[in-house]
């Protein structure tokens, strides 16, 4: 099985995909009263988590690019 890169559309529009579940949630929250409001919690709550899973997976794969990078300049030991 091969993995197809999606389109650009595609990797945009799911880069967009957590901070707008947050804004829809927040207006939401905005919007309605007492206990009308708790179905916006959990789209709030999953927006979050997935925008900052992102986040630490972005900062651990440019973490191990720039040791990789790093243990290539290293001139080599003389025997």
């Amino acid at each position: 099985m091969t993995l197809r890169r999606p389109s650009r559309f595609r990797a945009a529009l799911l880069a967009l995909s957590s901070p707008l579940l947050i804004l829809l949630a927040l207006g939401v929250l905005l919007q309605r009263q007492g206990t009308d409001r708790l179905p916006a919690v959990p789209a709030l709550v999953i927006g979050c988590a997935l925008l900052g899973t992102s986040w630490v997976r972005r900062r651990q794969r440019r973490a191990e690019l720039l040791k990789a990078l790093r243990e290539e300049r290293k001139p080599a030991d003389p025997l």
